[in-house]
């Protein structure tokens, strides 16, 4: 085969496409659930602030004399892209638990004949092991 016949072949398997809607659907997920936290969350959470947009939260570490560009620990940022995780992370374990609620449950597989336990094959080995030594006990007298 070639590679594009590979390729091809690879790209059309169902775990593919399935994998590729799911990575677009989750990114649009991320952008309402970042839009959710930047827009709906935040704005009431910097009023009881003092009235301070959450991303921009930071701790000055220094100022550039010359230029006077700051050099600023952003935590307000990191924080609300927390917030975004944990709300996708909960959104997903709640979307995970629903699809197992009414996933069909698997069928037991059908049970497969025992053979014999240990113990049996243990002692079928002792007394094949018994009989070789007798026959070749036999054999050489």
């Amino acid at each position: 085969m070639s590679i594009l016949q590979d390729f091809k072949t690879f790209a059309m398997r169902g775990n593919v496409i399935d994998l590729a809607v799911g990575v677009i659907i989750g990114t649009a997920f991320g952008k309402i659930v970042s839009s959710l936290v930047e827009n709906v969350i935040m704005p009431p959470l910097g009023l009881l602030i003092s009235n301070v947009d959450f991303k921009d939260l930071g701790i000055l570490l220094s100022t550039d004399p010359t230029t006077g560009k700051q050099n600023i620990l952003g935590y307000g940022a990191f924080v609300q892209n927390c917030l975004d995780f944990l709300i996708i992370a909960w959104a997903v374990f709640l979307m995970v638990r629903l699809v197992n609620k009414f996933a069909p449950k698997p069928t037991p597989s059908p049970a497969v004949a025992k053979g014999p336990s240990t113990e049996e094959l243990l002692t079928q080995i002792r007394d094949l092991l018994k009989d070789n030594a007798k026959s070749t006990a036999k054999k050489s007298k």
